[in-house]
């Protein structure tokens, strides 16, 4: 029996598991919304969130020990120079999930997960099809 159990598998072994949470969150402060699986996404909450308090301090243990669960550099600045002071006054609650739906191969529920306070920023380029340069965080 499951009782009092934390987590979810997903069908994966633990070394999976851990290798999938931590590139969904690399990819989530990278693009700061990514669209996955409801419960991959509750799952993800759960690593992100203490990660991103981590952040608010800049100190070298608090790096280390961030750096320990990402082994990237680039996310590691993403999240000490522009997440961490962004997000120094807000206690707790940096991400939200959107239900998008469900995917039509199998009938998954869909989200997205996104870190509060983002906003789109306008490209003149037409690079892109879409037009949007990348994501920024609101001031």
């Amino acid at each position: 029996m499951r009782h009092r159990k934390i987590g979810r598998k997903f069908n994966r072994t633990s070394s999976h598991r851990k290798l999938m949470l931590r590139n969904m969150t690399v990819s989530l402060l990278y693009h700061t919304i990514i669209k996955t699986t409801l419960a991959k996404a509750k799952e993800l909450r759960r690593v992100v969130e203490p990660i991103i308090t981590l952040s608010k301090f800049d100190t070298l243990a608090n790096r280390r020990l961030v750096f320990s669960k990402l082994r990237n550099n680039r996310a590691l600045n993403i999240l000490f120079h522009q997440l961490g002071p962004h997000f120094v006054n807000r206690p707790g609650g940096y991400t939200r999930i959107l239900k998008y739906g469900i995917r039509t191969g199998d009938n998954a529920p869909m989200a997205y997960i996104e870190l509060v306070d983002r906003v789109l920023l306008k490209d003149n380029s037409e690079s892109k099809s879409n037009g949007f340069r990348g994501i920024s965080m609101k001031k």
